[in-house]
Formats: C-alpha cells, structure tokens, sequence
C-alpha cells in the first residue's frame, strides 16, 4: 500500500507526502510555530523539514542542512514538490555549520537534531541493516552525536527549544547522548505527549548509568505500535552558551 501511494500522480503533484508514523513524532514534539526561526540540522529527505514547514504554515524561516550534494539534491526535490516556500537549503557539515552560526549573535528559536544513526528501528523495513551492524559502529556514531548535540546547542536561543532523535534503539545513541547533554550544558528535559504509545528512557545499560532525566524521553518500539522503532527527546536551553 505505501509504494502505491508514493507512485501515484496526487505524491508527484506534492497533494500528500508518505511518511513513517513514528518519524513525524520528532516534529510533533518540536511544535513548530509560524514566524520561528528554525533549524532542520540532518534534513534529507525532507520528510520532516516538509512537516515542519506545513506547521509553520511556510511563515518564519526554515534552515534546512544536509551534508552531501546527492542528498542535498534529494531534499530539493522533496520540498519544491511539496510547495515548500520558507526554506533555505544548506550544504555543510553539521558541526561546521554549527560552528559559524555560534561565531554569530543569530541563535534559533527551535532545533532538529534527527541524527545520523545505526538504523535498529528501521530493520522491519530494511534488513540490509542487519549487514552493517556491529558494535564498533555504534560507539563510533555515539561519539559523534555528542559532537552534533553539543555543537547545535551553541546555535540554540537561551529558552529555545531541541529535538535529539534517531531510527534506533541503542542506548549508547540515545540515553547517553542526553545524559552527555544534561552534564555539559545547561539544558532541561522536558516531558513529552505524543499520540503513539511511548516507553520512557532507560537510565542503565552495559554498566552504564545515566541520569533519571532521561526517563522523560520516548521509546517507540515496533511491538507497541506496528511502527518502526524511534527515540525522541525534547529539551530545553536554560541560558545562552558563550
């Protein structure tokens, strides 16, 4: 049924867009607004930079980031076809990216950080993900989420508001990227409602413990919602980061 959808003429005419349930909850906890100045750090496909533009009703600023020219394009794509008129599409590495903006006296209002990652929740869709698990990967793409998060933080208005998510369900990808969060800056984690059934962060794991804060974040798993499996965690920057 979903391939049909995304081959028929009202997908290529933009009518509607064909998206996994629980990739739009990140959104849904970012409550994007008219008029904000909003930063989409991971952008491609678009998925989500079109939802969030939808929300805004294409009123305020969009950012929307990607690091390669083939996914760049991808995203282009995606949002001329959807008549996405606010955005800015950008071609930087994240961190770099992140880097010039904190140089600046611009800090956004609201931050996507959908991060790269290891996939888990994406298997029942995608098997070829089994071929390139292994644990090596995973402490490789958690050291550099911290990177992300703390980098993007520092682009983030004091009040402001992030998104960390993810397609997995490892820890070290998840809980240990907020507990990171927690201990370096000043940042809070905000309960979230979303309309899918959550189970909150976990606060050990692999002898691991992490702050009690993390239980405020949401666990999607495919078992409780016939969904793919998602992670998001909404927090909120309490002062500015110099």
């Amino acid at each position: 049924m979903p391939g049909e959808l995304g081959n028929s003429i009202e997908h290529l005419l933009g009518y509607y867009y064909v998206q996994e349930i629980s990739s739009m909850l990140s959104v849904l906890a970012l409550n994007p607004q008219p008029g904000e100045f909003i930063l989409d750090l991971m952008a491609s496909p678009g998925s989500k930079t079109s939802q969030i533009a939808a929300r805004m009703e294409n009123k305020g600023t969009l950012i929307a980031n990607d690091l390669k020219l083939d996914r760049v394009k991808i995203l282009s794509a995606t949002l001329e076809r959807n008549g996405v008129s606010n955005t800015i599409i950008t071609q930087k590495d994240a961190v770099a990216f992140c880097s010039n903006i904190a140089k600046s006296q611009f800090r956004f209002d609201k931050i996507l950080l959908d991060a790269t990652c290891s996939g888990e929740g994406t298997l029942r869709s995608s098997p070829k993900t089994f071929l390139m698990w292994n644990e090596k990967i995973i402490k490789k793409l958690s050291r550099m989420q911290k990177k992300f998060i703390a980098f993007a933080l520092k682009c983030l208005k004091a009040g402001g508001t992030i998104i960390y998510s993810t397609c997995t369900h490892a820890p070290e990808e998840n809980e240990e990227i907020i507990d990171f969060a927690l201990k370096n800056f000043p940042v809070k984690v905000e309960q979230i409602s979303l309309p899918l059934k959550c189970r909150q962060g976990i606060t050990e794991w692999d002898n691991k413990s992490y702050s009690q804060e993390v239980r405020k974040a949401c666990r999607i798993y495919p078992q409780d919602n016939d969904s793919e499996g998602f992670f998001v965690c909404k927090m909120t920057l309490l002062e500015d980061i110099k």
